[in-house]
């Protein structure tokens, strides 16, 4: 697979997971309190797979040669009102963030246990999560697998990069590669 492939590859499930998210997000306007600048779910020292690193690379060569990362604490892409630089080509992560999330685990036995998150601004007393049916939260584990596979055809391997890692201007790293 070339990586000029990957990348039209990794647009597509991008698209795919706004798509979804969106829905998502219309089905709880209710209770979601996220909107532009708010970033309590913006962590610093997020690490993405190569090939979504490789998207912001091609996508925003300026700001990442010109540009200064946010300060330590928060993502590197914000900028001074807490909005995303490089929203467009956002890692899957960043994209349903605040959503109600689920994924399941399964210990050694092969007992299942079904888990659920949400970021603490859209949590909601009166209608928990575990209320939620399946089909209303995201569910971790397809896409990550579906963005693991495209990884692999990127370049192989599992290496994650550290989004900071990407300015290579006043104050980046360059493009150093962590393990997951």
């Amino acid at each position: 697979m070339r990586p000029d492939w990957a990348l039209t590859e990794l647009e597509r499930l991008h698209e795919i997971v706004d798509r979804r998210a969106r829905g998502l997000e219309q089905l709880h306007s209710a209770r979601l309190e996220c909107s532009r600048g708010c970033a309590d779910c913006c962590a610093d020292d997020l690490t993405v797979f190569e090939v979504e690193a490789e998207r912001i690379r091609r996508d925003h060569p300026r700001l990442l040669l010109e540009g200064v990362p946010h300060p330590g604490g928060s993502c590197a892409f914000l900028d001074d009102r807490g909005a995303c630089r490089v929203y467009e080509s956002r890692p899957y992560v960043c994209r349903t963030q605040g959503l109600p999330l689920r994924w399941v685990e399964t210990n050694i036995e092969g007992l299942r246990t079904e888990y659920r998150d949400i970021c603490p601004l859209n949590e909601r007393p009166d209608h928990p999560l575990e209320e939620l049916g399946e089909e209303d939260c995201w569910t971790i584990g397809p896409t990550e697998g579906s963005l693991a596979q495209l990884q692999a055809g990127f370049g192989g391997g599992l290496l994650r990069v550290r989004l900071r890692d990407l300015f290579s201007g006043p104050r980046g790293r360059g493009s150093r590669r962590s393990d997951p």
